[in-house]
């Protein structure tokens, strides 16, 4: 059974506020392709492209050093976002700006000094942003979010693609969003992890306004631009109704 999120708050109906952007993970694509992937999704209207970097030891996978990033970067003009699933992350943080990536993702359980890791990201002249995993209680960024530009609220477990959303993270998106809204921080709300039509009216209701999609997009029969409009139409659908309902 799916978990409710909590009544609508003012944290609630600043997040309807935002807008709504789409950011597609590579992590489906055709690797021996990425540079024409990346023009793809481009042609789709994205807003951003993520990167979902994995050390196999974070994570048990293995995927994109900064050497491919930096290779795809010609390919589109739209920003792209380093996803760090790695341990230890500080010493890579340059390699992935000098790669271009405009937002650089740092999670909360892999440094020993959160402050300090988002802190050089922000030295390095990109845009910090924390993740969480599903386990990871808000309290983990609490004292981060002034770093912030994004928190990114993991709604799987990291390390694959195509896994199922776990609904039971709406509530935290939700305590998240309260945190930035009461704290008066300027921070977007990102989801990953099983987003799709049928998912991202919960994120969205919960307070999320940046949504992270792939097996979602690259599998649609219709093709990519069909699959970024429609859960670009529903996101929308979903805060215009969070907006327009009474405090």
């Amino acid at each position: 059974m799916s978990s409710v999120a909590p009544p609508p708050t003012s944290a609630d109906t600043a997040a309807s506020r935002r807008r709504v952007e789409i950011v597609p993970s590579v992590l489906p694509a055709d690797f021996a392709r990425l540079g024409d992937e990346v023009q793809s999704l481009e042609k789709a209207g994205v807003d951003r492209i993520q990167w979902d970097v994995m050390d196999g030891r974070f994570v048990p996978n293995l995927t994109f050093g900064p050497d491919v990033i930096a290779a795809c970067r010609p390919h589109a003009s739209v920003p792209f976002e380093a996803h760090l699933m790695v341990d230890e992350p500080d010493a890579l943080l340059p390699r992935y700006v000098e790669a271009g990536c405009d937002v650089v993702i740092v999670h909360a359980e892999s440094t020993r000094h959160l402050h300090r890791s988002l802190g050089r990201v922000r030295e390095l002249e990109a845009r910090a942003a924390v993740a969480i995993n599903p386990a990871t209680p808000p309290s983990a960024v609490a004292h981060v979010l002034d770093l912030c530009s994004m928190v990114l609220v993991m709604t799987v477990n990291p390390g694959f693609g195509g896994q199922r959303y776990i609904a039971t993270m709406e509530p935290k998106i939700a305590a998240v969003r309260r945190l930035v809204v009461d704290g008066g921080h300027d921070c977007d709300i990102e989801v990953d992890g099983g987003i799709a039509p049928d998912t991202v009216t919960g994120a969205v209701t919960a307070g999320a306004n940046v949504l992270v999609a792939g097996s979602a997009l690259f599998r649609d029969p219709a093709g990519l631009e069909h699959a970024v409009g429609e859960l670009r139409e529903r996101a929308t659908t979903a805060a215009t109704r969070e907006r327009e309902r009474p405090e």
